[in-house]
């Protein structure tokens, strides 16, 4: 199958599931919608990206990577924002690089 595709479809399951939990804490519709897309976007670069890793650690680097810009905006008005971000972005992360680099080279 084609990386696009598999990386858009994965990236919108990640997305989805980061955002969830996000819509049962009533978060405002730009957060939500900013999580979402990056997780597509994200799903988009992993299964396309060939940095010499493994596509796990691929997945989980982009995904901290990623998580990173966010966890400055957040964590300073309250930095117990920091550890769910950071754990989000590495299970999905991972999960997105595992996926994708299976689905698409076995």
């Amino acid at each position: 199958m084609n990386t696009v595709i598999v990386g858009l479809m994965c990236g919108v399951v990640a997305g989805v599931i980061d955002v969830v939990p996000m819509l049962m804490q009533k978060l405002p519709w730009n957060a939500n919608l900013s999580a979402f897309l990056q997780w597509v976007f994200l799903g988009l670069v992993i299964a396309n990206c060939n940095i010499g890793l493994p596509g796990w650690a691929t997945g989980f680097l982009f995904g901290i990577l990623a998580a990173v810009p966010i966890v400055l905006i957040t964590a300073i008005p309250n930095l117990k924002t920091a550890i769910p971000i950071l754990c989000m972005s590495a299970i999905l992360g991972t999960a997105l690089g595992i996926v994708t680099r299976t689905t698409l080279f076995s």
